[in-house]
């Protein structure tokens, strides 16, 4: 498991809280593993209710239409560098 960022730690507590998964802790995601389709079971559902939490918590938008969602949730490592992205776009 790769160790995660200070970024991604928050990501990751970000997704474990919005998501009530009490059996998990955000220390346990590893950040290169799927986030859909793999251990942590996360559905279509999930991901809209990630992507509402990290429009609250971040202010950034995320579209259901975005053609790069795939890559975007492919894992928290991609969503935390998506997420980093968008910020430094805002706020240029």
């Amino acid at each position: 498991m790769s160790t995660q960022t200070p970024a991604e730690h928050d990501l990751a507590t970000l997704i474990v809280d919005s998501l009530h998964l009490e059996q998990l802790s955000a220390a346990q995601i590893d950040p290169e593993a799927p986030l859909f389709g793999g251990e942590l079971g996360l559905d279509s559902i999930d991901a809209l209710e990630i992507a509402l939490a990290v429009s609250r918590h971040y202010g950034i938008h995320l579209r259901a239409d975005h053609p790069d969602n795939r890559r975007i949730f492919g894992s928290l490592r991609a969503l935390a560098q998506h997420i980093a992205r968008e910020r430094a776009a805002q706020a240029a």
